[in-house]
């Protein structure tokens, strides 16, 4: 990721819709295997400026983990005495010592060049019975400038996604694409980023005007309450997967 994009990301990730919707997703699929616990420790691999890690916190003990000291530095002041440095390919914790790791759009990224040695890192960190939540952007047709500002290496398919955990030792619990009702508008932006005049300062992540983002969210929690009973979308912008060891 540019440099710029995290603190960016540090100023609006409590406030952004984008990121309020997504952890309500995470809650809706956390909520039905570890709803009521206070008590598991929780790796977050790729915490970035710290959000999630202070969602997650509602499950039980966090630690952070990022391999770029930007971001670490400004996650420092949201989750301090509870951070690593490190890359998800190699992660510096002992055999089996989280109950659940989360990995929220990092394996996607250039710097993981196999997602397979991290999903084996993951699952010699965790604890038998233990859990990957896991997030990744869809469908390589959708590349945007975006995906520039934050290094992507690759988007995927639902199906691609189930295979690669699958055939590295997980069991798929529930799996569904995310961002679907606002999809047709997502799917129009990006592909008319390609014939209109790139800006030169806009970041991709900037938070809209309150109604804006008040508007923007609501659809989202929609989405939340559908997988929240079980329910799979079957199109959209992410992947959100929930698997076991």
């Amino acid at each position: 990721m540019e440099k710029n994009e995290y603190t960016t990301m540090a100023a609006v990730e409590l406030q952004h819709w984008w990121y309020g919707g997504m952890r309500a997703i995470n809650a809706a699929m956390l909520d039905r295997v570890f709803g009521g616990r206070r008590d598991l420790r929780i790796l977050d691999a790729g915490c970035g400026t710290g959000g999630d890690a202070l969602f997650l916190r509602r499950y039980g003990t966090v630690v952070g983990l990022d391999l770029a000291t930007e971001a670490l530095t400004l996650a420092r002041g949201r989750i301090p005495g509870r951070l690593a440095r490190g890359s998800v390919l190699q992660l510096p914790f002992a055999d089996h010592s989280f109950d659940l790791v989360t990995s929220f759009d990092v394996l996607y990224h250039r710097a993981v060049i196999d997602e397979r040695q991290a999903l084996a890192e993951v699952r010699r960190v965790l604890r038998r019975d233990g859990r990957l939540l896991i997030r990744l952007p869809a469908y390589e047709w959708l590349r945007s400038r975006h995906d520039r500002q934050v290094h992507t290496r690759h988007r995927y398919t639902a199906g691609e996604v189930a295979r690669l955990l699958r055939e590295n030792g997980f069991t798929v619990e529930q799996l569904t694409y995310a961002l679907t009702l606002l999809f047709p508008i997502s799917a129009a932006v990006r592909l008319l980023e390609r014939v209109l005049p790139e800006p030169q300062t806009e970041s991709a992540m900037e938070l809209p005007s309150r109604p804006v983002n008040a508007a923007l969210r609501l659809p989202m929690m929609l989405e939340a309450a559908y997988i929240a009973r079980g329910g799979k979308w079957p199109f959209g912008l992410s992947i959100v997967a929930l698997a076991r060891v």
